[in-house]
């Protein structure tokens, strides 16, 4: 791959991962604009090595790649799980965790060249945390009861 195409994906992920980190600072929640930028940078990142990785060693599957990227998923899972806090019953930062996994998927896209898959993700992850913000699913107060 060109040095020129890897830049391209690199600043493409940047930009749509702080498309959802924007959203995420606007609301003041834990991972804002920088730590979503850079974990869209770090996965494309990765998922460019991955790719680069295959074409030089002359890999022969895509499990190979597979492998590499698949790897990333349970450390962002490990960040996304420091921000999940439960206190009295009430569960914060669910939402945030799941907005890392989201920018991670769209990074790992990007990387892999699919740009028109991580901008519609992107639309559709913001529609969830912008328009879907109002629509509250009410609990039943024994439902939210610590136990």
């Amino acid at each position: 791959m060109p040095f020129s195409d890897m830049i391209v994906r690199l600043i493409v992920a940047i930009i749509l991962s702080g498309v959802i980190g924007y959203e995420r600072e606007y609301r003041h929640k834990p991972s804002g604009m920088r730590t979503n930028m850079l974990v869209g940078l770090g996965t494309a990142l990765i998922t460019i090595v991955s790719l680069e990785i295959v074409r030089q060693e002359g890999a022969t599957s895509a499990t190979d790649i597979s492998r590499i990227i698949s790897s990333v998923l349970p450390g962002i899972g490990f960040i996304g799980a420091g921000m999940i806090i439960q206190s009295r019953g009430h569960v914060q930062g669910l939402t945030t965790a799941a907005s890392l996994w989201l920018v991670a998927g769209i990074g790992i896209a990007v990387g892999i060249g699919m740009f028109a898959l991580a901008a519609i993700a992107t639309v559709l992850g913001l529609i969830a945390l912008v328009l879907l913000r109002s629509v509250h699913v009410e609990d039943s107060e024994e439902n939210t009861t610590p136990r």
